[in-house]
């Protein structure tokens, strides 16, 4: 699948993360800060409502249904102006090779965010969605992110994407601000548009 985009200079970075490190809620406070559009694949997948069955089992959606749904976006917002947060995506090497082949020149970066799994489990209960009941379905999660992360690294660093590690374990506001730090290291040029690195009410859950 080739996209066709719009000739912006759009920045991008990629948030990464086991199910509950917190992608959700530091995109959505860093698209805040810097005035960017924060695109989390779950939550795109979850709004169609058509792949609830998948999801509960911990499985991945087709490669091909994940990039026409995320392509779509990315295109959006581009049209609209906006730099993007992709949270969460790619999720695996055939989608890493789509975002590479089309815009690999506009991402500055990709983060992971490490939280130990036995921390994980203590936040995945608090959150309440069917998806973070069965320690079963968590665990394959956990195994489908571990195997796919390996694999989409390389095809970054083949297009000289830096990529870094960063602690997810500690305060919101903290682990927001380790996270501006990275981005300004990446792009000096990011302008943030508010100071407020607590996210305001987002602070209260660590989401995705």
């Amino acid at each position: 699948m080739k996209g066709d985009f719009l000739c912006y200079n759009q920045v991008m970075i990629i948030l990464f993360g086991l199910a509950g490190s917190g992608k959700g809620t530091q995109s959505k406070a860093l698209s805040e800060i810097f005035g960017w559009r924060a695109l989390s694949v779950g939550q795109v997948i979850r709004d169609t409502g058509a792949y609830n069955h998948i999801i509960e089992n911990g499985n991945l959606i087709p490669d091909d249904e994940v990039t026409r749904l995320m392509a779509r976006q990315i295109e959006k917002a581009e049209s609209e102006g906006f730099d993007v947060i992709l949270d969460g995506y790619p999720r695996t090497a055939v989608q890493a090779e789509w975002l590479m082949e089309n815009m690999a020149d506009k991402i500055d970066g990709a983060i992971i965010l490490d939280v130990p799994k036995e921390e994980l489990y203590g936040r995945l209960a608090l959150r309440g969605r069917a998806d973070d009941q069965e320690k079963e379905s968590i665990d394959r999660r956990f195994e489908i992110f571990e195997q796919n992360i390996y694999s989409i690294l390389p095809l970054l660093e083949a297009k000289d994407i830096p990529v870094e590690r960063i602690n997810g374990v500690g305060e919101i506001g903290t682990i927001t601000g380790r996270l501006i730090a990275t981005i300004e290291r990446f792009n000096p040029n990011a302008t943030k548009q508010t100071s407020d690195v607590n996210g305001g009410e987002i602070e209260k859950s660590y989401g995705e």
